[in-house]
């Protein structure tokens, strides 16, 4: 029978945070690239949380802002209800957070999609990569047409073989009951990709009409809402918001779930997946937190233009009538009536180690691969891998330099580099904690960090690009003026200072060493300082934090020069390192299954001793003088 035949430079696979970001940075690029979707509907769907961004999420979102991705610019679009959390702490890990209206957020990103041009979006499962000698041809969909590509992006999110459990009962679909995609797992094995089986759950959603706020504490947004995008008008975000509520589990709810642990397919070994450890569903947490009398639960409204509300916190995997039992326990929650069940869902993923710091396969190249198909979680975790995979696999079709992020540059390098390196046994998710040089990858300094690389790249305009260098050039002449500021301890400086409960002067300072105290910062001292000029607020905002910081930041910046050494050295591709003798065995063994790129990544695998990168880096020194020698 004929089928079809089309002809594309690029494929993407999936349409969910991941695929959107890869398909959107490909046809940006001015690639003809084609995006695959088991449904229309499913475009940047969100079938957990109703939120963006969070406690380093936000940081990574702001990443994808800077590096020219859409995410950060669609949540402003359409955010319910906006937060700054962990503002009482250092600048290091405030995370921007936003609820979402969950259907005008796919709706929105659906519209940017469509309206891109050399970007075609169709709606058909892909069940087989055409691989020859190593390299990636193209794909075939269910019904037999062909799509032919010189670079293909895999971001399946959670639709491989999926499942969706819930006690006795097993529904064979997608997340939100759509179609599973069913056959593309087996041509990734044939192909000899390692599969993984991982699993996720999301709590019920409840009728609002049901609940009783008036036993919940209300939780309001900020008064002066930040967005998320670099590009958005602060004044365009101030919104009336929709509000949030707390309240808790309780012993009553904790017997319940208990006394019916045999009946969650987790606890009955029907789920295979491993889950992740960071969102533990209700009943993990009554089991492993035994000694806890509560839990917080969060209820979340889904959108403006809908009754369900999010109820989260309480994801589960228990039978309906369990479920029923249990969330009516919760103050407010008496007479709650379910819209969507809680259900724990399972899919195939692969194993990351497979592939490079581009999200390039090791074995097959052209294929790249993006979002909770990698064994990650989460909407930002997915986004910004689909955003670097999408634009790796247009600088390999345009002949360019790939875009290779370190843990000194980025949230999003971090990610991925834990990904690629480390034993990965279940859904990875982002925290600030597994950044070293967090006070340098704050999310309100990612577009100086991150923009000029988009600029290169492509996806950042020259407009944009030219505010970032100015905005460098304000802040480096305004913290040099600061610190050279004398201030003397006369009336009206010590009145300041009486204000803002600071000690007084016995003696003249610098405006940069009040600064530094910590009840005062730069704006406090406006009245003292009258050459001051008029600058924007991310202006100030950054002029604050390095000199409030200056000390820490100088020690950091030192820690990445050194870092740096070990990642500019570079190891050789498909190397045997049972040529280098002095190794163990161990790390011999690590070092060829992982194939690091570089000495500093070699250095973060697991059973690789800091006296085999001592090792390792003679070897180096004795090859580089061998090859002088000839």
């Amino acid at each position: 029978m004929p089928c079809i035949e089309e002809n594309y430079d690029v494929v993407v696979v999936g349409a969910g945070h991941a695929g959107c970001e890869a398909a959107l940075a490909c046809a940006r690029l001015g690639l003809e690239t084609i995006v695959f979707t088991v449904s229309v509907e499913s475009i940047a769907l969100m079938p957990c949380n109703p939120n963006i961004g969070g406690s380093s999420k936000g940081h990574l979102v702001r990443e994808i802002d800077a590096l020219g991705g859409e995410m950060g610019k669609n949540i402003d679009k359409t955010f319910i209800q906006s937060k700054m959390l962990n503002v009482s702490k250092g600048p290091a890990v405030h995370s921007l957070r936003a609820q979402a209206d969950k259907a005008e957020y796919s709706r929105a990103m659906r519209m940017t999609m469509e309206n891109t041009e050399h970007l075609t979006i169709r709606q058909a499962e892909v069940c087989k990569l055409i691989v020859e000698d190593g390299v990636i041809k193209g794909v075939k969909n269910f019904s037999g047409a062909t799509y032919y590509s010189k670079a293909v992006v895999l971001c399946t999110g959670t639709y491989l073989k999926a499942r969706c459990l819930y006690g006795e009962v097993i529904n064979y679909t997608g997340p939100n009951g759509l179609q599973p995609a069913n056959h593309l797992t087996d041509s990734l094995k044939e192909n000899g990709v390692e599969i993984f089986r991982f699993k996720t759950g999301t709590p019920a959603r409840i009728d609002k009409r049901s609940i009783d706020f008036s036993k919940m504490q209300e939780q309001k947004g900020d008064e002066r809402v930040v967005p998320f995008s670099f590009t958005t008008n602060p004044e365009d975000v101030q919104i009336k918001q929709e509000s949030c509520w707390l309240t808790y589990t309780n012993l009553k709810t904790h017997e319940i779930i208990k006394n019916n642990l045999d009946r969650s397919p987790i606890y009955a070994g029907i789920i295979e997946g491993t889950g992740p450890r960071y969102c533990p569903s209700i009943e993990d947490k009554v089991v492993k937190f035994a000694d806890k009398e509560r839990h917080q639960v969060f209820i979340e409204p889904e959108g403006k233009y809908t009754n369900e509300m999010y109820i989260g916190g309480m994801s589960s995997s228990l039978p309906e009538d369990v479920q029923y039992e249990m969330y009516r326990t919760v103050p407010g929650l008496e007479h709650a009536k379910i819209v969507k069940n809680a259900y724990a869902i399972e899919y195939d993923c692969i194993n990351p180690r497979q592939l490079n710091p581009t999200l390039e396969f090791k074995k097959i190249k052209g294929l790249f691969s993006g979002g909770q198909f990698n064994g990650s979680s989460g909407y930002e975790e997915a986004a910004s891998q689909g955003l670097v995979a999408g634009i790796n696999a247009a600088m390999s079709v345009l002949g360019k330099e790939p875009l290779v992020l370190d843990r000194s540059e980025s949230y999003i390098g971090v990610l991925i580099d834990d990904l690629v390196t480390k034993e990965n046994k279940e859904p990875y998710r982002m925290m600030t904690s597994r950044a070293e040089y967090r006070l340098l990858l704050r999310q309100d300094n990612a577009d100086l960090r991150l923009s000029k690389k988009g600029y290169a790249i492509g996806l950042i305009s020259q407009e944009r690009y030219d505010w970032v260098v100015e905005k460098e050039r304000l802040i480096q002449e305004e913290v040099e003026r600061v610190e050279h500021v004398n201030i003397g301890a006369n009336a009206k400086t010590q009145k300041v200072l009486e204000e803002h409960g600071s000690t007084p002067l016995k003696n003249g300072t610098t405006l940069a060493e009040l600064i530094r105290r910590p009840e005062l910062n730069y704006e406090d001292l406006a009245e003292i300082d009258p050459q001051r000029p008029q600058l924007a607020y991310d202006v100030v905002e950054q002029v604050n934090i390095h000199i409030k910081y200056d000390g820490y930041i100088k020690r950091q910046m030192k820690q990445v020069k050194e870092f740096k050494k070990l990642e500019n050295k570079k190891l050789p591709e498909h190397f045997d390192y049972e040529q280098v003798k002095s190794l163990r065995i161990e790390a011999k063994q690590k070092l060829n299954l992982y194939q690091p790129v570089s000495v500093g990544q070699a250095s973060r695998i697991s059973g690789v001793s800091p006296a085999d990168i001592s090792v390792l880096l003679v070897y180096l020194e004795q090859m580089h003088h061998q090859k002088k020698e000839k």
